[in-house]
């Protein structure tokens, strides 16, 4: 055995890697349930699909154009751990196997795509999916990946925090959703005709997978078991919880309700503005975060509507308006008692950091914004992105898949009791 490997460490990072995994078929719940019957495997797929393209792009070239050696402050070298081999082998030197960082992060690249297909589920052709996934993730998630973690990355050498993904992967994936909603068009008949969510039970399952996924999210970014994966899973937490109660306390004073899918969108929420922030603030300050990301998050998810871009799911309001909360804070409620050990406005700290996180934000969503419209653009121009009229109306799973989410009834293939829908054909027999 390697006499310096730190065997607690190395645990950790592969649950935490193992935990991130988990959050990705959590979102293609989170995802599914709230579309609509006949798009819900087209949606499950879509984030799916793009976890297998990003883990083998990931594995050729995405972890050294991510952190291969800098390259002008905006690229790794590609070339330099080109198909991982060269990382196989011992470090006498190191508490933590390579390999453990290399899978941790390839979880990350995957999820991050996967967030921005909530912003147009229902039309869009499962093939052209695919190909904007792996363009995007080429020519923005490893790069951008770069500038914000990587040494060398110009967003990092800046000083901005960002130490699980509030710039790389939420505002990045919010800015890229904005984009490609904008460029697909609205699905048929919205905003007038009622797009609810077919299964909320599946949305909460979702949400419960995310939120415990997160905890390595963000923990297994401090990189070992040691105090600051400590702090950062009590204020994941702590967001967390005050998220959902600010966004329950809006639909309830908004609406007269408090409701199961408000409950669900505020931990994500939380989640994500947190994000970035977890190591900078203290408990009370991961609660301020939470409760503002869900009061902010939940009044952002109706600007779609005034403004007229279809984004389906909310990556938009949840996602970039969560990201970019989350982000900016620090600006406010960093505090050096915190493991960043860096005091925000609020704290006596100046705007010093306030500008260093505007910068950083704004400068992943304008980049992520223009790179997605162009592909988005290239893909409309060729035919691949939409699905026709015709195939939306009578639901993109059949079209796209050959497949339904539910077979009940005699759609079975073994005859009228067969599959799924043999409890329900016996209970349409009996009356019942």
């Amino acid at each position: 055995m390697d006499p310096a490997l730190n065997t607690g460490d190395t645990a950790w990072m592969l649950t935490a890697a193992a935990m991130v995994l988990l959050m990705i078929p959590g979102l293609a719940f989170f995802y599914g349930g709230m579309v609509r019957a006949k798009s819900v495997l087209n949606m499950l797929m879509m984030v799916m699909g793009v976890l297998f393209i990003v883990g083998v792009i990931w594995v050729i070239f995405g972890y050294s154009m991510t952190f291969g050696s800098d390259i002008g402050g905006v690229i790794g070298d590609p070339t330099e751990f080109l198909g991982l081999e060269s990382l196989m082998a011992d470090n006498p030197e190191a508490t933590l196997p390579i390999m453990a960082f290399v899978a941790f992060q390839g979880m990350f690249a995957a999820l991050t795509v996967g967030l921005v297909a909530g912003a147009i589920p229902d039309r869009t052709k499962f093939n052209g999916w695919l190909i904007f996934g792996t363009v995007w993730a080429i020519l923005v998630y490893f790069p951008v990946a770069h500038w914000v973690w990587a040494s060398g990355g110009w967003i990092f050498e800046m000083g901005v925090i960002d130490f699980a993904g509030g710039t790389a992967v939420h505002i990045n994936a919010g800015a890229a959703a904005l984009a490609l909603a904008i460029v697909v068009g609205r699905r048929v008949g919205w905003p007038r005709t009622p797009m609810r969510p077919h299964n909320l039970t599946l949305v909460m399952i979702g949400a419960a997978l995310l939120w415990f996924g997160w905890f390595g999210f963000n923990a297994g970014s401090a990189l070992a078991a040691n105090n600051t994966a400590a702090v950062v899973f009590l204020n994941t937490f702590a967001a967390t919880c005050a998220a959902a109660i600010g966004w329950l306390v809006v639909e309830k004073i908004r609406d007269g309700h408090m409701t199961t899918l408000g409950a669900a969108s505020g931990i994500v929420a939380g989640l994500v503005a947190i994000t970035p922030a977890c190591s900078a603030v203290s408990p009370m300050g991961a609660l301020a975060i939470g409760v503002i990301a869900g009061v902010l998050c939940a009044l952002a998810v109706g600007m779609k509507y005034k403004l007229g871009y279809d984004d389906s799911l909310d990556v938009v309001g949840v996602h970039l308006v969560g990201g970019l909360i989350g982000t900016l804070l620090i600006g406010f409620l960093a505090t050096e008692a915190a493991p960043a050990g860096v005091n925000g406005l609020l704290y006596g700290g100046g705007a010093d950091q306030l500008g260093k996180q505007a910068i950083g934000a704004f400068a992943v969503l304008g980049y992520s914004f223009v790179i997605a419209l162009l592909i988005g653009l290239a893909l409309k121009a060729s035919g691949l992105l939409r699905v026709s009229k015709d195939t939306e109306i009578s639901g993109v799973d059949l079209e796209e898949h050959a497949e339904s989410a539910y077979e009940l009834g005699e759609a079975g293939g073994g005859g009228r009791f067969a599959g799924v829908g043999a409890g329900a054909a016996r209970r349409e027999e009996a009356g019942i």
